[in-house]
């Protein structure tokens, strides 16, 4: 009687899913994947230039702010590196840029609960006096909460946003609680606070803070700003929840130092037909002054060069691929602006970044006109056996591409696991130790596959009205 009526329920619960499936219509054969991609994306599956080219900048240079000797270093370094693997055109292109660094940073509560914070300033934070500043805060839970205040309501006080992020497969969440560091302080300035301190915005729980760029509006003077460590931010709040006011001090001594270089270093491998356009892909070469950079993002240049290098080894490509090792993603952008007002009068026919740290590639996204659907097809067959399955967003994901994209020139993201970048994301910890040489070489792969497609593809590729 019991197996029965549990036989009977199951096959009840399993009806709508039997008529659902029955419903759907069979999805379009895959094209065939050509032997000559196939090989590629398999060879690529067994290379360690992408790690070698980690493992190189990140010792050989390490941390690279915008604009500095160490960024300047970097594109040497890169110049060279480039032109010792085959690349064809190797330069650099400099490009002059305002530059921000950091000095003293300490911060202690005074009152009532005694204790050391771990902070970093965030890139553009204004400067306490060398003695510091002391205040009260004023506690906000969400962005939203900070927003909602009054203006005059911060006159003398610290502001303090303790919104968490979690970790996601997609990242999306950083751009849903990253609002309190990318524009939280110059709101707050604004309200009347004297300085911010936000819970760092990362996923992981521990005592290394997440620094990262602020912008103020116009007209309105920086305050000082810093990143608290997420156990930090979190025992702030429980102290808060005591219901006792507290009192910070802070010293940060960040500084201007004027107009530097930063630049774009730029390779090429070289196609058959001039009038095909050219497929340009990269990452960025500066990061931030905490860790060396290895996820964010030496592994975004040398995932898309080391994928370069495996079509420059063998016959050349119909379309000329151009590798792009931009610089200034982190504090302002100016290396893409200036490779956009350089170049946007050349035939663009697709634009590709790797932002987004080395773990494995799961998903690929496409901004493809009409004509070149097939081809994008093809990138997905080719994809598939490495485990990344076909989204449905739009492609064109990147900072260092947006204005590429915004003028209508097609693109495609291939999409990294998300789920780890935020815990060392702007962080000390961002070394090369996250670096699994294992899912590298899955995104090299990958890369490999999809330039394979794009490169040789027949079809007019051309640009898209389509913006993500």
């Amino acid at each position: 009687m019991r197996k029965t009526a549990l036989l009977a329920a199951l096959a009840a619960t399993a009806l709508p899913f039997s008529a659902f499936a029955q419903g759907r219509p069979a999805p379009a054969p895959a094209p065939a994947v050509s032997a000559e991609v196939a090989a590629l994306r398999d060879a690529a599956l067994k290379d360690d230039v992408a790690y070698d080219i980690v493992e190189g900048l990140t010792t050989e240079v390490g941390p690279r702010l915008a604009g500095t000797e160490a960024e300047a270093r970097a594109r040497d370094w890169a110049a060279k590196k480039l032109t010792a693997l085959g690349f064809k055109n190797v330069r650099i292109e400099t490009t002059p840029m305002s530059v921000w660094v950091r000095g003293v940073e300490t911060g202690e509560v005074v009152a009532p609960f005694p204790q050391k914070l771990h902070l970093t300033a965030l890139g553009g934070s204004g400067a306490t006096p060398p003695e510091g500043i002391t205040a009260e805060i004023v506690y906000f839970p969400s962005f939203a909460d900070l927003q909602r205040a009054p203006e005059g309501s911060l006159k003398g006080k610290i502001a303090f946003v303790s919104n968490a992020m979690v970790a996601t497969q997609d990242g999306s969440s950083y751009g849903q609680f990253g609002a309190a560091r990318f524009v939280g302080p110059g709101i707050a300035a604004q309200k009347g606070a004297i300085a911010m301190v936000i819970r760092s915005i990362g996923s992981d729980h521990g005592r290394g803070p997440h620094t990262g760029q602020t912008n103020f509006p116009k007209g309105v003077a920086p305050i000082p700003a810093a990143a608290l460590s997420t156990s930090d931010a979190d025992n702030l709040s429980r102290m808060v929840a005591r219901g006792k006011p507290i009192t910070l001090h802070l010293v940060l001594t960040p500084r201007e130092t004027g107009q530097h270089d930063t630049g774009n270093v730029i390779a090429e491998v070289p196609g058959t037909d001039p009038n095909a356009g050219l497929i340009v892909i990269g990452g960025h070469l500066d990061s931030w002054d905490l860790g060396t950079g290895a996820i964010d993002d030496a592994s975004g240049v040398a995932i898309t060069a080391a994928a370069a290098k495996r079509l420059l080894d063998g016959p050349a490509p119909r379309r000329t691929i151009r590798v792009v090792w931009f610089g200034d993603e982190e504090t302002g952008g100016a290396g893409a602006a200036a490779y956009f007002a350089a170049h946007k009068n050349e035939r663009h026919d697709l634009v590709a970044e790797s932002d987004f740290g080395a773990d494995r590639i799961w998903r690929v996204e496409f901004n493809l006109p009409d004509s070149a659907k097939p081809a994008g097809d093809r990138v997905a067959a080719a994809l598939a056996p490495l485990g990344i399955v076909r989204g449905t967003a739009l492609g064109g994901d990147g900072a260092d591409i947006a204005l590429l994209v915004k003028s209508g020139v097609a693109a495609i993201d291939l999409n990294q696991s998300g789920t780890r970048y935020f815990d060392y994301h702007h962080t000390p910890e961002d070394t090369l130790e996250r670096i699994d040489p294992e899912q590298l070489r899955q995104n090299v792969a990958a890369w490999t596959a999809m330039l394979a497609v794009i490169a040789n593809a027949p079809e007019e590729i051309g640009t898209t009205k389509a913006k993500p």
